[in-house]
This record gives structure tokens, sequence and C-alpha cells, in this order.
């Protein structure tokens, strides 16, 4: 398994000596040690950290292992959808969805009821209705039944998903749209909230994780439903997300909507990468998860992450997007990935088996140091240092910040792609003993007064 390290460097941070008070043995604190899995560092920030899981897969020990030692909340990924739930009109099945909330349950799991009103996987009944006045009837019993069913079993339900259109912001033009209008939203949020009094209810949809026109026209819904009295909880960022394209804007956009009385989920993240993976990608998406989640962690009101799946080995990514996917945290064979300790390590944990622990057989870990500064740049260095094992290899992925650009490196061999610099040995100083270290230092021309060091991840293979 691939091993690595993680580490975002902030700027301007000083470490200060001051004399420390010895309190006498019998009064000596002894430290807690921080957590060790996603769902007891999410739950020490006061937040969940959950997954969408499959009735299906439960049988499988390793995916109900990590499912059960990882994850404090659960999101079926297809058991409540409306042509699993209510194939035929008033004919409803809850046998699946039974058995994974049970599952949740026993765990003691918050549970995400995922989805009521969707124009996808919708049955062909539901679909064919020209009447408004027959298919808010239907649309309503459906709300009504399904949410009845699970009422107060339910911590969030997704009430209506992706009900908007990319780009231009605009309804999309769903058989609930081109029937009902734009009321349709509204009606199945006062359906849920009648049928679930409990449950926090919440608008869900992907593209909207930075401010654009979509999340723009989300936002305005939203607002007009707050001021209006239409019973909305929270709005799903599901975070569907491509390899180093995190929006910079993240942050600021959930804060928006935090901002008009709503919680803010992250509720579908996966970061997906073309295959086959290296470490240098790895590290990257590493970054990439921790930026998520450390937006999350600078918002009061973003109280959920969830990532939608256990596994690389059953994610949707390659099915739909040919030649893409490890986009999860743990990979094929449920082995952490370096976006898994670059999320714990976010919340504030330590994987007891943390490959950035120097006593691991074959770790790197990497610093950086400032060794210049103008006004226009600055010079850095990054060290990096094998564990108790040799590595016969490194890799350093640098995200510069904006404006920032290298222009010259040395005793490395470096590829860019945008503002990520991906960084490798030049051959005498790719192999390292036990505890030896190398180091490359770079030039960097910031013209715009930019500077902050560059976000740093390392690995070895």
């Amino acid at each position: 398994m691939r091993r690595a390290f993680i580490a975002l460097l902030s700027a301007g941070a000083l470490l200060l000596a001051a004399p420390v008070a010895v309190a006498p043995p019998a009064l000596a604190t002894i430290k807690e040690a921080a957590p060790g899995t996603l769902k007891e560092a999410a739950a020490a920030k006061g937040r969940v950290f959950g997954t969408a899981a499959a009735q299906a897969h439960l049988g499988e020990s390793a995916y109900a292992s990590t499912l059960d030692r990882e994850f404090n909340q659960l999101t079926p990924e297809n058991e409540m959808k409306w042509d699993t739930t209510e194939p035929s009109r008033n004919s409803f099945n809850f046998g699946a969805a039974d058995q994974i909330v049970g599952h949740a349950q026993a765990q003691g799991m918050k549970i995400r009821g995922h989805t009521l009103v969707w124009h996808n996987q919708l049955p062909g009944w539901a679909g064919g209705i020209s009447s408004r006045d027959d298919l808010l009837s239907a649309m309503r019993n459906h709300i009504a039944k399904e949410a009845g069913h699970f009422a107060g079993k339910i911590a969030y339900w997704d009430v209506v998903n992706e009900a908007f259109q990319d780009g231009s912001g605009a309804r999309r033009d769903s058989v609930f749209q081109r029937v009902m209008g734009d009321g349709y939203i509204e009606e199945a949020f006062r359906a849920a909230r009648t049928a679930d009094p409990a449950a926090k209810l919440c608008y869900n949809d992907y593209n909207i994780d930075g401010q654009n026109a979509k999340s723009n026209a989300v936002y305005a819904m939203v607002k007009d439903f707050r001021a209006r009295g239409v019973p909305i909880d929270c709005v799903g960022l599901q975070a569907h997300l491509t390899l180093g394209n995190v929006p910079s804007d993240m942050q600021a956009n959930m804060q928006r909507f935090a901002d008009l009385g709503v919680d803010v989920h992250i509720t579908e993240l996966d970061i997906r990468m073309s295959t086959p993976a290296d470490g240098s990608k790895l590290a990257t998406q590493a970054n990439d998860y921790r930026k998520v989640v450390s937006a999350c962690l600078a918002v009061s009101r973003c109280t959920v992450i969830t990532v939608w799946g256990i596994t690389d080995k059953y994610s949707w990514i390659p099915d739909v997007f040919p030649g893409e996917g490890a986009a999860l945290l743990f990979d094929d064979n449920y082995g952490k990935k370096p976006a898994y300790n670059a999320s714990l390590e976010a919340l504030g944990g330590t994987d007891p088996g943390d490959p950035g622990d120097p006593g691991d057989p074959g770790a790197v870990t990497c610093s950086y140091t400032r060794t210049a500064q103008w006004d226009t740049g600055f010079n850095g260095q990054v060290t990096i240092k094998a564990g108790s094992s040799r590595v016969s290899s490194w890799t350093a992925v640098l995200t510069m910040g904006s404006g920032q650009q290298i222009s010259g490196l040395w005793n490395g061999t470096p590829s860019t792609s945008g503002n990520v610099v991906t960084v490798k040995p030049v051959g005498w100083n790719a192999d390292l003993a036990p505890g030896a270290s190398a180091s490359f230092g770079f030039t960097v021309n910031a013209p715009g007064g930019n500077q902050a060091p560059p976000a740093l991840t390392c690995s070895s293979p």
C-alpha cells in the first residue's frame, strides 16, 4: 500500500517558547490520545462524518467493518429512491431500506433519507403522469408513505434532489417541473414536514459547491423559503469533484447559505482522477480532501460531511466517467489512502497506523522552510525524510497560491499542472536509508504579493 504523509502549512505560524509550570506527579494530567477514526475526530469537532452504503454489500466483512469503524452517519445509496420503494403506484416496498436502516441504528449512526423527489430513478408510472393534480397527489402520497414509514428514524431528508440546471441555474426540465411548475419543491417540503416533523429537511444538488449561476439560484430559493416560512433546514452540497479543482470560494459559499439560517451539509463527496492512480495524483487528492474538510470546519453551521461510498471497489465513478475513478478514502482492498489521513488530520485526529509516523516502515515525512523573501517572491526548501525503513523514491506535491509561479527549482525534477507542481528525485537523491533525508529548493515569483507558503504533501512508493 502506498504510504504518505500529509502536511498543510499555514502562513506566519510562530512557535514561542515560554516557561512551563510542572505539576507535582500526583496532580499531573495525562493528555488524551487524538481521535483515531473519522467519526471520532468529527464528533470531537461537533460534526458528523458519514458515507453512502449499499445493503447488498453489508454481507462483506471488510465493507461492514470499515463502515462501522469509521462512520457515524449512513446514506442508503439506492434503497430509498422512488423506483425502489414505490415501483408501482401505491404499492410500497421498504425491505432493503429497512435492513440498511436497522444496521445503522444498531451502530448508533445517524441516517440520511435519500431521496424523496428526484427526476432520476423514477418509476415509469410516475414519469408518465401529465395531470398537475394527479402528479401532486402522487408526490404527496409518496412522501407521506415513505417519510411516514421512517419517521423518527431519519436525522435528515434530502427532500428534493437536483432540481436546477447547470450553467444557467434555470429549473431542470423534469416531469415535476413541466407538470406542476416551480411550486412543486415547496409542496414537497411541506409534505415532508407533515410526514416526519422531527427530521431536518434538505435541498440537495451537485455543482453548487462554489458560487455560480446554479448555486445562486438555489440560494435565492432558500432565501425565499426562509422568508415565507417554507420548512427547509439544510442545503446539501454534493461535492462530486475532480482532482485539483476544489472551488476556491467553497467556504464563502457555505457561509452565505449558513447566514440564511440553514445548516450546510457536504453530502456526496468524492474526488475523482484519471486512472491508474499514482503517488502524485494521490497526494493532490489528499490535499483536495483536506481543503474540503477544512472549509466545512471553518463554517459553524457546516455540520455533516458525507463521502459517496466506502471503497473505490464499489464507486459509481468508473461506470459513469470511463477512465476515471480512485475517488474515495479507501482503495479497492480497503487500504487507507493519503486522502484518508489528510481528512483525519484536518479533523484533528491521528490514525494509530498513520503512515506519517516516522516509526512506520516505508514512511516519509516532509517539511517546508522559507529561505529568502523579497517584495515579489521568495525562495523555499522542502526536506523529505525516510522513516524506519529505506525508501527507493519519493514524490512531493506543492499546491501554489493565487498568483504564485515557480520560476526555478533545483535538486528535484518538477512537472506542473495548473497551480500544482509535482517534484520527483533527480536520481542521486531518490534512495533514502532509514532516517536519511533529501532536499530540493525553488524560487517563487509572486508579483501579486501573495507570500503564503504552498500546501505540501509527500509520499513514497
